[in-house]
């Protein structure tokens, strides 16, 4: 230890609040909280912590050999320091803490902070005052809740601005989604501000799983219209409860008493792990949500429980009456039969947070606090496990998944030992050029990610001046186009990799790129990429072309061509990359060329201008097309470009 840590270590505080650990070039590599700082920071730099089984890890020593500062921030309250550890792991992102994998990707149903609010799915969560309802790990899930939302209740869909003021001017008229009643008519008043209201705090009422609520509210509400003689009215709400009853009907019961209930379980394997929270609201099963972490083989199952509740509810707007843990985060010596007191201090993360969770719920009275239970045998001991085994399903799907990526295809193997390459060439880009005499001249480039088509990359490009490609040492023959293939080949390796940067797109830069064709086209992309700084003799990207006719595979630097053997998948392998570019290389060209020609022979009629010679294009995809339209449904084409050119068009294919 330098001096600076053996200082800061003598003078720590006893106070509650949160410790960062710094490597040598000050970067945080490890956050925690402590109730006293001084007690537990100098736990980790004692020679007493070797002996404690907790610390004996490789993981840890190593990250304890690497601090070599420390940054202290004191809080009033344990609460205070719960938190800011979570904000401070978010901002550094330590690499030895846990990491709750970002679930950015998941959706949330949202309920708008409007006068008339909206509900509708998004990614985006905003600190706007809105209610967000979620994440949801199974779309699906979400999806039906929508549905059922929409069929039961009239949501508006628009995005109209809609402000009692403006409803009042009438600056807005009601759409489809009104006349087959979808939708109330928020937007013409036909609905008010506090009836639809009403409405949106039922919607919130069953996504958080409170049916019966919802039921209850609704009878009430059916039964006040049927006595004012509004039948018509209570006819629709009676509706509302028979879809609601079907609805409830699916869902599987697991209280009797109709609690509101949360249950956590969490699995490890090795360095990864899964939580998962089963919901039970009004005593039914509504649904179930999971998290991934990672960087856990140091960490004890409470530890990473603590993060995934706190990550829960952090973002959660509803929290239930109860919430049952496993028992096996039970101290030892727990006894069998705990009271809520003493299951707090049998568990050691739980009166912080208890507190913090107590706080979110705005109780008011002692009988309204949270119950936490962790049982170790009974109805909630098996409901427990029924949570943790569908959490290690999950865990085993991640990790096999994992395997996969790192799967390397036999295929690959074989490529990497035929053309004696240093890697396994995972990403292979393959380009092609495409054209008539010329003519409508095209490139391609096509990529497979270990040995499969990754159709998102692939691209296209127009060749564009062809001259300014052209070098003095292109071989002109007669009647050859090839000259053109090479400073085609050029401007497309040009224009791939001219803007590619190792750092900051490193996934991108391939281990293989395959070039269609014989040694001239090879020569042509070398030169491209040795002026880019790609190819020299500090740095080479593996580059091979492969000419179609004897299958011959040209290298950089070699006068003769090589033949792989028949029989290696290897050279399947590069046949179906450079047949999968030719393939897409004169789709695009022959696209070109039928629009082309096309909309030259549309452009040549009297009459006809090039907007609406593309026009006919885009609508009818031929001119064979016009010509059946013309002659069977000519009212069609006089929709498109009126009867003037109709006509115009009519007496010139009839000539």
């Amino acid at each position: 230890m330098n001096e600076n840590l053996i200082k800061k270590l003598e003078n720590l505080t006893n106070k509650p609040g949160v410790y960062l650990f710094k490597n040598q070039d000050g970067k945080v590599i490890y956050v925690g909280k402590a109730k006293d700082l001084r007690k537990r920071v100098r736990q980790y730099f004692t020679p007493s912590r070797i002996k404690n089984q907790l610390y004996n890890t490789d993981k840890l020593s190593s990250m304890i050999s690497k601090v070599q500062d420390i940054e202290l921030i004191s809080t009033d309250t344990e609460i205070e320091a719960l938190l800011l550890e979570q904000n401070l792991i978010k901002r550094h992102k330590p690499k030895y803490n846990v990491n709750l994998k970002d679930d950015k990707s998941y959706p949330y149903i949202v309920i708008t902070n409007e006068p008339f609010p909206r509900v509708f799915p998004t990614r985006n969560k905003k600190s706007d005052g809105s209610k967000y309802f979620g994440p949801y790990t199974d779309v699906k899930t979400m999806r039906y809740s929508l549905k059922i939302l929409r069929d039961i209740f009239m949501i508006r869909t628009c995005n109209l601005p809609l402000t009692e003021e403006a409803i009042s001017q009438k600056k807005f008229k009601i759409c489809l989604e009104y006349h087959i009643k979808k939708c109330g008519g928020p937007c013409e008043g036909l609905v008010t501000k506090e009836e639809y209201n009403s409405m949106i705090n039922q919607v919130s009422y069953l996504l958080n799983g409170k049916m019966t609520t919802v039921l209850k509210e609704l009878e009430k509400e059916m039964k006040k219209k049927s006595e004012e003689l509004k039948f018509e009215e209570a006819a629709l709400i009676r509706d509302k409860i028979a879809s609601l009853k079907i609805y409830t009907e699916k869902q599987k019961v697991i209280y009797e008493t109709l609690e509101d209930i949360d249950v956590f379980a969490v699995e490890k394997i090795d360095d990864d792990a899964c939580g998962m929270i089963f919901k039970i609201r009004d005593g039914k099963a509504v649904g179930k949500s999971h998290y991934y972490f990672s960087n856990v083989l140091n960490s004890s199952e409470s530890e990473i429980l603590e993060k995934f509740i706190i990550k829960y509810y952090s973002e959660s707007d509803f929290i239930p009456d109860k919430i049952i843990l496993p028992g096996s985060i039970l101290r030892s010596g727990a006894s069998k039969t705990l009271s809520e007191i003493n299951l707090k201090t049998k568990i050691e993360f739980l009166p912080t947070l208890y507190n913090w969770i107590n706080s979110k719920r705005n109780i008011t009275t002692q009988k309204e606090r949270l119950k936490i239970i962790a049982p170790t045998k009974g109805e909630d001991a098996k409901l427990v496990s029924m949570v943790k085994a569908n959490a290690k399903l999950l865990l085993e799907e991640l990790i096999i998944m994992k395997m996969k990526k790192y799967f390397v295809s036999p295929s690959l193997e074989a490529l990497k030992r035929d053309l004696m390459l240093n890697e396994i060439p995972r990403r292979i880009e393959c380009f092609d050029i495409s054209h008539i005499q010329g003519s409508d001249m095209v490139g391609s480039m096509i990529v497979f990610q270990d040995g499969k088509p990754r159709k998102s990359e692939y691209r296209k490009y127009k060749i564009q001046d062809i001259n300014k490609w052209r070098i003095s040492s292109d071989k002109e023959e007669d009647n050859s186009t090839i000259p053109d293939d090479y400073a085609a080949m050029r401007q497309v390796i040009y224009r791939r990799f001219s803007k590619l940067q190792e750092e900051e797109h490193k996934d991108t830069i391939p281990n293989l790129i395959i070039i269609d064709g014989g040694k001239g086209q090879l020569n042509a992309a070398l030169k491209v990429l040795q002026d880019l700084g790609l190819y020299s003799e500090s740095r080479k990207v593996n580059i091979i072309s492969l000419a179609k006719k004897l299958e011959e595979v040209y290298l950089p630097g070699q006068e003769e061509p090589f033949n792989i053997s028949k029989s290696s998948s290897g050279l399947r392998l590069l046949q179906k990359i450079r047949d999968e570019a030719h393939r897409f290389a004169i789709t695009f060209h022959k696209d070109l060329r039928k629009k082309r020609t096309i909309t030259t022979e549309l452009v040549k009629i009297k009459g006809i201008g090039k907007k609406t010679a593309e026009k006919l294009l885009k609508e009818l995809g031929s001119v064979e097309e016009l010509k059946r339209l013309l002659i069977e449904s000519p009212n069609k084409v006089e929709e498109l470009v009126g009867r003037k050119r109709m006509e115009v068009l009519k007496e010139y294919f009839s000539n």
